[in-house]
């Protein structure tokens, strides 16, 4: 009869017999909670969070959106490891039912952990730093942030590394390890900051007031999308082409490029209409003078 001190493979139907009356039963029973409790928590705590983190977004004026996107990202790390301890309990407990010392075979893990350990310490690191970057909110999934001298769309995050892709669509992944400064570009609002170049000889008063009314007629067309009206902030810089001015103002999260991009064209053509030069580097090449050919004969001569 197979028992659960020695571990034997059964060999006969009747060993079969045994070991599946004995012992099949109860590791189905696991397999079957551990499903159950896996769907329990994915579809009734999910939820449950999920009407929390709505609730407490709302109460606190935060906007809808990135609310979601934050509770999206926490519960897809927490759902990773909860699947992770999972599997180690349900292997724990079939492991006891098929006869194994499982207390033993922990202990030689430990063991066996700590020189794993010992060399896995970039892996324990990206681990830390990426718990951190969860609970904190430094980013979250749909972000476009800025991180390891990589810029791009947070797709994927998970305790070891985070997942971008950029503007040409290239996908970056980057060990948490690696992120020791984390620029959030989109996180609650986004500013436009733009610098607009013109010729020393115009007048700055009215090139200011032509800036300024384009910006309010943008933030009129698009109100839902301005937290306030770009305006001119100051003369920028004096350069060696000509006079930067410093346009600034808040806009919704991903609006900001979009909107620079309407808010350059629509500069652009009013300064055309309205003959206010936008200076542009201007090269002239001058070539060698070539040298006179001699005619023989009628140049000098050898010997004159």
């Amino acid at each position: 009869m197979i028992g659960k001190l020695p571990f034997l493979v059964p060999t006969s139907a009747d060993d079969w017999q045994n070991w599946l009356r004995e012992n099949g039963v109860t590791i189905l029973a696991v397999l079957v909670a551990i499903v159950v409790l896996r769907i329990f928590v994915k579809r009734v705590v999910t939820g449950v969070v999920r009407r929390a983190a709505h609730r407490a977004a709302v109460s606190r004026g935060e906007d809808i959106e990135v609310a979601r996107r934050r509770t999206d990202t926490l519960l897809g790390t927490l759902g990773w490891l909860f699947d992770i301890m999972l599997a180690f309990v349900a292997t724990a407990i079939v492991l006891d039912q098929l006869g194994v010392q499982v207390s033993a075979l922990i202990a030689g893990v430990g063991v066996a952990g700590i020189a794993i350990g010992l060399a896995a310490q970039t892996l324990i690191k990206d681990v830390i730093n990426g718990l951190f970057i969860i609970v904190e909110g430094q980013y979250v999934v749909g972000d476009i942030v800025r991180v390891a001298d990589v810029s791009g769309q947070v797709i994927e995050i998970t305790p070891r590394r985070t997942v971008l892709r950029d503007l040409d669509g290239n996908v970056h992944i980057v060990p948490n390890s690696a992120i020791s400064v984390a620029t959030n570009m989109t996180q609650g609002f986004s500013r436009v900051n733009l610098n607009v170049l013109v010729a020393y000889e115009e007048d700055l008063e009215r090139v200011i007031g032509v800036i300024n009314e384009e910006c309010e007629r943008l933030a009129s067309e698009r109100a839902d999308d301005f937290l306030s009206t770009p305006s001119v902030l100051r003369v920028d810089a004096l350069a060696e082409d000509g006079v930067e001015l410093k346009v600034v103002g808040d806009v919704r999260a991903f609006k900001k490029w979009e909107l620079m991009g309407e808010l350059r064209r629509r500069i652009k053509d009013r300064f055309d209409r309205d003959g206010i030069e936008i200076p542009y580097r201007h090269e002239i090449q001058v070539l060698p003078r070539q040298r006179e050919a001699r005619v023989p004969g009628t140049g000098d001569q050898a010997g004159d």
